[in-house]
This record gives C-alpha cells, sequence and structure tokens, in this order.
C-alpha cells in the first residue's frame, strides 16, 4: 500500500498546486473571485472555494492514480486471455480467485513491474477500476504461500474501497490546506509594500500550500496506517490467518537479512517497502505500521 499512498499524494499535490497557480492567475487578470476588500477578509467565499478546490484536487487525483501507477512503476498489465508464463498466470489466478471471494464482480487488472524491492500495491478510482500489482523481487523472494498472503491484503484494500476513503479524507486535509494556505498569504503580504503585494501573496500560497500539504500528509498517513490493519484482517479472511501471517514473516525475515551488516539505509529496496520500522517523527510520515505490531494484532484475532 506504500506505493499507492505515495502515488496519490504526490499527484495531488501537484494536482492541488497546479489549480491554485491557473486560479490564481486567472483571478489576477479578470479581477474575479476577491476574497478580501477594504483590507477584510471574506471568509464565505474563500471557505467555498476552499471547499471546491480541495475536493476536486483529490478526486482528479484518484481518477488518475491507477494510470499514474502504471506509468510510474511501468508496470506490465498480464492479459488473462494473453499467452503468459507459468509464474504470471499464477499471479492473475490468485488475484481473480480471491476477488471473487471478497465478493468483487469485477475484476482487478493484474500487473507485474520490474523491481528488486519486495512489494505490492492496489490503486485505482473504483472497484470496478481497481489494479494490483506485485513485484517481481516479491515473486523471486517469498514462497507460495507468502505471495497469495500478500496478494489477499492488496484486494483486501480494493473491496474495501479504501481509495476512496482515502480521497473523501484528502479532500478534507486540502480544503483546510487551500483555506488556510490563502490566509497566511494575506496575512504575510500586508508585511510589505502595497505594488509588492500581488507578487508576495502568489508566493506565498504556493509556499504555505506545499508546507500545510505535507503536514496534512500526517492525517492521510496516520489514517493509512489505521488501513493497514484492517486489510491484515481482510487478508486473514481470504487466504487464512496462516497465510497472511507467513506473508508477514516473510517480509520481516527479508527486512531483517537486508539490514545485517548496517546496510538498512543503502538497501533501496528496503526504503521502497514502506513497511520497516520508524520512531519518532519519521513515524508519523510512514504509511505502514510496524511490521511487528501487525503480526502481533493479527495473532491476537
Amino acid at each position: 500500500m506504500g506505493k499507492r499512498i505515495l502515488f496519490f499524494l504526490l499527484t495531488n499535490i501537484l494536482v492541488l498546486t497546479t489549480i491554485v497557480i491557473v486560479w490564481s492567475i486567472i483571478s489576477t487578470f479578470f479581477e474575479i473571485g476577491a476574497i478580501e476588500s477594504g483590507g477584510t477578509i471574506n471568509f464565505v467565499p474563500l471557505a467555498v472555494f476552499s471547499i471546491v478546490v480541495g475536493f476536486t484536487g483529490s478526486f482528479i487525483s484518484l481518477a488518475m492514480s491507477r494510470w499514474i501507477a502504471k506509468k510510474m512503476m511501468k508496470v506490465k498489465v498480464l492479459d488473462p486471455n494473453g499467452a503468459l508464463s507459468s509464474q504470471e498466470r499464477a499471479v492473475v489466478e490468485k488475484v481473480h480467485r480471491l476477488s471473487r471471494a471478497a465478493g468483487l464482480t469485477h475484476m482487478p487488472e493484474v500487473g507485474i513491474y520490474e523491481s528488486p524491492e519486495v512489494n505490492a500495491f492496489a490503486t485505482g478510482p473504483s472497484k470496478k477500476r481497481s489494479l494490483v500489482a506485485v513485484s517481481a523481487g516479491l515473486l523471486n523472494v517469498m514462497d507460495d504461500d507468502a505471495v497469495e498472503g500478500v496478494i489477499a491484503h492488496e484486494v483486501a484494500h480494493v473491496a474495501n474501497g479504501d481509495m476512496v476513503t482515502m480521497t473523501l479524507l484528502q479532500g478534507v486535509v486540502n480544503t483546510f490546506v487551500v483555506f488556510f494556505s490563502r490566509l497566511a498569504a494575506i496575512i504575510a503580504s500586508r508585511f510589505v509594500r502595497e505594488e509588492m503585494q500581488t507578487v508576495v501573496r502568489f508566493a506565498a500560497i504556493i509556499i504555505f500550500q506545499i508546507l500545510f500539504s505535507i503536514l496534512g500528509s500526517i492525517v492521510v498517513m496516520a489514517f493509512s496506517r489505521y488501513r493497514e490493519f484492517h486489510a491484515d484482517r481482510g487478508g486473514a479472511d481470504l487466504a487464512g490467518r496462516d497465510k497472511m501471517a507467513h506473508a508477514l514473516r516473510s517480509l520481516k525475515a527479508h527486512v531483517n537479512r537486508a539490514n545485517v551488516g548496517g546496510r538498512r539505509n543503502d538497501d533501496a529496496a528496503i526504503q521502497t517497502m514502506k513497511i520497516s520500522g520508524k520512531g519518532g517523527v519519521a513515524k508519523l510520515f510512514s504509511s505502514h505500521p510496524d511490521l511487528d505490531e501487525r503480526i502481533a494484532r493479527l495473532e491476537q484475532r
């Protein structure tokens, strides 16, 4: 799930920033959408503007999520009716079997991407238009039961509608980001000469928006960690608790092997897994809980 959240957050920030830049230029040129008059801030128009832009940005990000994931990761989409290798056929069959068990009426697209990392992700704008992709590294490192547990976890994300709920949460976060970034920019512009206020305000909006977006991602990441526990439970229901727990233990064993000799910070595969434990401030920006905690919660069921 780490990758789908990363793609979604980056796309959201880019889309949101683009919308605000374009609107700022248009509103300045045509003198429309004023949120300040006579030195007084018009909070109602600002709030309406923030809601519209905030949710528009998040839903555009959702609509682009599957396409962005395919392009950035160079995912090879597997045609169930085409010529596939035995390994590719096994992945498609697992995804489809687990999807039917989850009650999905439309099978997700299935893909494999070439990477040494041990990872998988699910994304897409809806249950009808979803994608489940696994890395070549995961297929090469894990045994069949562990692969099934990982795929069950990703299918559970699709069945739970996690991308939609994430989008709604991101829309709320975006609303606050847009509102407070423009409010802060207006206040900042009042500390410069009048002829410089438009330029300063424009630049401040972009700076504050990116800053507040990063801070807002703490809320999104906290929700992501919560959904990981939920997807673990869903994966256990689909593939069996033993296979789900085995998948998590296999991930932990791979992390431990890669960390031997102090190579943790240099191992690109581990850094992209988004599953190793983090502490302190870094934990706030982690999309996944610690593996030990995930295993413990799963075993407590």
